[in-house]
């Protein structure tokens, strides 16, 4: 795990500490690295997305409100709203906290799932597009989502959803995607300056070979023409 590095010029934090969101959580053990392979940022939903759903908390306590003269009635209905907004509010809880998003050296990871887990990998040298989108109340509250389309791949391959400031990371991962991609360029150009190198000397040995056997023709005629003088 690497120690946390400030970008300025994304204005976010990279880092392997979740510094982006409350949803992160250190414990990555879900992450398989390949060699060489460092974690650059740590991501997750924004926990400002689920406020409507945890607000739905309160719905049973304005219960008591509707029955001034009944505490028994006031009672009963708060216990029948709760019985449907807590599962609501507590799985929008566990989903959140449940989901990672992962930016390394050479990848891209989600990873999400409350009783199960599904974890889906990118690699730089794949990706062909990101883009970012925000609704207005995203737009307001600094969230949205982030998507990565692939080389052959149908649409969007993956996103993060509701992430803080998407416009900063959908920049971070155009430039890794770049340096991936560039990185992956260069060793294309030396093999092909190899390869051009030996095609010049292989050329150069050809061109040497012609001109020798050029003057070997004329050599032969001169050694013929000089014995029959002799012979005469």
């Amino acid at each position: 795990m690497t120690s946390p590095k400030s970008d300025e010029s994304d204005g976010i934090v990279i880092s392997s500490e979740p510094a982006d969101s409350p949803g992160s959580t250190t414990d990555l053990e879900w992450l398989s690295l390949e060699d060489g392979e460092s974690v650059h940022w740590i991501g997750g939903p924004d926990w400002r997305t689920i406020t409507p759903v945890v607000a739905l908390l309160l719905l049973p306590l304005s219960t008591l409100a509707l029955f001034p003269f009944s505490v028994s009635a006031g009672l009963v209905a708060m216990a029948v709203l709760s019985i449907v907004t807590l599962p609501v509010a507590l799985w929008a809880v566990l989903r959140v906290s449940r989901t990672d998003y992962v930016v390394t050296s050479s990848a891209l990871y989600k990873k999400r799932g409350v009783f199960s887990r599904d974890v889906k990998r990118v690699d730089f040298e794949k990706v062909q597009n990101s883009s970012y989108t925000q609704t207005a109340v995203g737009n307001v509250m600094g969230y949205g989502h982030v998507g990565i389309s692939t080389a052959g791949g149908a649409g969007v391959e993956m996103r993060f959803s509701s992430v803080r400031s998407p416009k900063q990371v959908q920049a971070m991962i155009s430039r890794y995607r770049s340096d991936e991609q560039g990185a992956d360029e260069r060793p294309d150009e030396e093999v092909l300056e190899e390869i051009l190198a030996e095609l010049r000397s292989i050329r150069s040995a050809v061109e040497d070979a012609d001109v020798s056997n050029k003057k070997s023709p004329s050599r032969n005629v001169a050694v013929s023409h000089d014995e029959t003088e002799f012979d005469k």
